[in-house]
């Protein structure tokens, strides 16, 4: 028995319009160079309406949609954050400082003290 609820997806028509954006790029560019005779601002009329053309029909395609959606709800979630306030963040920046200084002071001096080990007491050398 088929689930009703379940909704079917034609993916193809979202693919053709996606190459047909890709095209509409590659054509701009195209043009840009074919048209290299031709006045700077003729060149780059052509590729920027190749790559306005070419975002205009992806983003009416079913992914571009979903980009689209996608990035307005991320836009969202990102006023949600709480954004730590100037002294915060010069106290955490202060924070790592030391802790960065105090990790290559620890490093430095195993780093000695393995040199010393090997080289004085293992092999005998000064």
């Amino acid at each position: 028995m088929a689930n009703p609820n379940v909704e079917t997806v034609n993916a193809s028509g979202g693919k053709l319009q996606l190459g047909l954006a890709v095209l509409l790029v590659v054509a701009g560019v195209i043009g840009f160079y074919v048209l290299a005779q031709q006045p700077s601002y003729v060149r780059a009329a052509a590729l920027i309406a190749g790559l306005a053309l070419g975002a205009a029909v992806a983003l009416t395609s079913l992914p571009g949609k979903e980009f689209i959606g996608f990035a307005k709800e991320s836009y969202r979630e990102l006023r949600k954050v709480v954004w730590p306030t100037r002294k915060e963040a010069g106290q955490m920046t202060g924070l790592v400082f030391a802790f960065v200084v105090i990790m290559a002071l620890f490093l430095w001096s195993a780093d000695k003290l393995i040199e010393w080990v090997i080289f004085s007491l293992v092999l005998g050398w000064k």
